[in-house]
């Protein structure tokens, strides 16, 4: 199964993530969220930073959990290319994530941008579950 899929868009960076579960999907999204911005390749475990969240559903801790990442790289000036979803489960009237994300300090002689995400957007969200897996459905603005 691959991982994630880039979709046509004018103005923005869309994307497709697959997973056999939601952990695995939501992994695969962050990871092609930082891949929009930068090649993630040569980017080495140095930092670990874990990620707890909880939201009143799915599409909205996917957002929330995109959202994180993108904060903590540009408040903490890490680059990350490794997630790993725990796991994503629904307590009451909440779905609750934890996860970790590793990367290393941002080094501009090191990292060469692409494409600047400013902000995860709602455009088109969506998350589906099959019988097949999960698919989620992401539009990040650039």
């Amino acid at each position: 199964m691959k991982k994630y899929e880039y979709i046509e868009h004018t103005a923005d960076a869309r994307f497709k993530a697959f997973g056999s579960t939601a952990e695995e999907a939501f992994a695969n999204a962050a990871e092609a969220m930082f891949n929009v911005m930068i090649d993630t390749s040569g980017i080495e475990p140095q930092i670990t930073e874990y990620i707890e969240l909880q939201a009143p559903d799915m599409e909205n801790l996917l957002v929330d959990w995109l959202s994180e990442l993108l904060y903590l790289f540009e408040v903490n000036m890490v680059v990350f290319s490794n997630f790993e979803v725990f796991a994503i489960e629904k307590k009451g009237d909440e779905y609750l994530l934890s996860a970790k994300a590793e990367g290393e300090p941002l080094d501009l002689e090191k990292h060469v941008f692409d494409t600047e995400v400013k902000a995860v957007t709602y455009n088109d969200l969506g998350v589906q579950i099959t019988s097949q897996g999960v698919t989620v459905r992401i539009t990040v603005d650039t």
